[in-house]
C-alpha cells in the first residue's frame, strides 16, 4: 500500500492537528465551543453546526493520533479511487451519520434518565438514588459519593433526600452538556469503504502473528463496536455508536455509488 499523502487527506491532517494544537496552545476550550451535545441540551437548537464540528476537534494526544493515524493510512488510496472532492463528502457524511446516530441514541438513553429522576424526585429512596448514578455514571462513582452510606441508614433524613436531590440535577446537567467529539466516525466509514472496495487486501496488526484481510478485520472491528454499544457500560467514554454510524452511512453511501456507476444509458 502506497503510503504518500494525497491532498485531501493532507488537507484534514492539518485541519485537524492544527485546531488541536491551537486548543492546546491558548488554553481555549473548543471541545465545549465545537463538541456535539445532546440534542436538546440548552442552546442546542442554536447550534447546529456541532453535527460538523465535533468530528474536527480530539480530547488528547492518543485520540488525535488513533484517528490521524486511521486517516494517514486508509485514506489516500480511497481518494486516489474517488478523487479529492468525493473524498471529502465521503468523509463529512460519514462523520455527519456517526453524528446522527449517537444523537439518536443519546435521546434514548437520558429519556431513560429522565425517568429515573422523576421516579426518586416522587417517591425518594437510596435505590433509586443508586440506580440512577450507576445508569448514568456507572458503578465505579458509587464509592466516590461520601453521604451515600449515611443515605442508605438513614433513608428519610429530609436533609440527606434534598442533597441527593441536588446530586441527581448535577449529575443529570452533566450527562446532557457532555460533549462528544473526535473524527472516529468518520474514520470508521473509512475502515469500512476500505473493505468493501479492497476486501481481499491483507494486513498486518501488532496484536496478531499472522496477516489478515480487510473483509475480516473491519468485519470483526465492527461486530465488536456493535457489542460493546448494546452493552451501553455507563462508564465507558467510547462513543460505541457513533462508530457504528460512520460505518453504516459508509456502506450505504459506496453501495449508492456502486450502482450509480453501474448504470448506462
Amino acid at each position: 500500500m502506497q503510503m504518500s499523502l494525497t491532498p485531501m487527506v493532507k488537507n484534514l491532517l492539518i485541519l485537524n492537528i492544527g485546531i488541536f494544537l491551537i486548543m492546546v496552545f491558548t488554553k481555549v476550550d473548543l471541545i465545549g465551543i465545537l463538541g456535539l451535545k445532546y440534542i436538546k441540551a440548552p442552546g442546542m437548537q442554536k447550534e447546529a453546526y456541532r453535527f460538523f464540528t465535533h468530528m474536527f476537534v480530539h480530547a488528547d494526544w492518543g485520540h488525535l493520533f488513533s484517528n490521524m493515524f486511521g486517516l494517514f493510512i486508509f485514506g489516500p488510496l480511497l481518494e486516489r479511487v474517488w478523487g479529492p472532492m468525493r473524498f471529502l463528502a465521503f468523509y463529512l457524511i460519514c462523520g455527519l451519520g456517526a453524528s446522527m446516530l449517537y444523537s439518536g441514541v443519546v435521546y434514548f438513553e437520558v429519556h431513560q434518565l429522565d425517568v429515573l429522576k422523576n421516579n426518586f424526585f416522587s417517591n425518594p429512596s437510596p435505590e433509586l438514588f443508586i440506580k440512577f448514578v450507576r445508569e448514568s455514571l456507572g458503578d465505579k462513582i458509587l464509592n466516590k459519593i461520601p453521604f451515600l452510606n449515611a443515605y442508605e441508614q438513614n433513608p428519610d433524613n429530609a436533609t440527606l433526600i434534598q442533597y441527593a436531590k441536588e446530586q441527581i440535577i448535577e449529575i443529570y446537567n452533566y450527562v446532557i452538556n457532555k460533549p462528544m467529539v473526535g473524527a472516529s466516525g468518520a474514520i470508521f466509514g473509512i475502515l469500512m469503504a476500505f473493505a468493501l472496495l479492497f476486501p481481499n487486501t491483507e494486513m498486518f496488526l501488532l496484536f496478531l502473528p499472522v496477516p489478515i484481510k480487510a473483509k475480516y478485520f473491519v468485519g470483526f472491528y465492527g461486530l465488536f463496536e456493535i457489542y460493546a454499544g448494546i452493552q451501553r457500560n455507563p462508564g465507558d467514554n467510547v462513543a460505541h455508536f457513533a462508530h457504528i454510524g460512520g460505518m453504516l452511512f459508509a456502506f450505504l453511501l459506496v453501495k449508492y455509488w456502486e450502482k450509480e456507476r453501474n448504470r448506462f444509458y
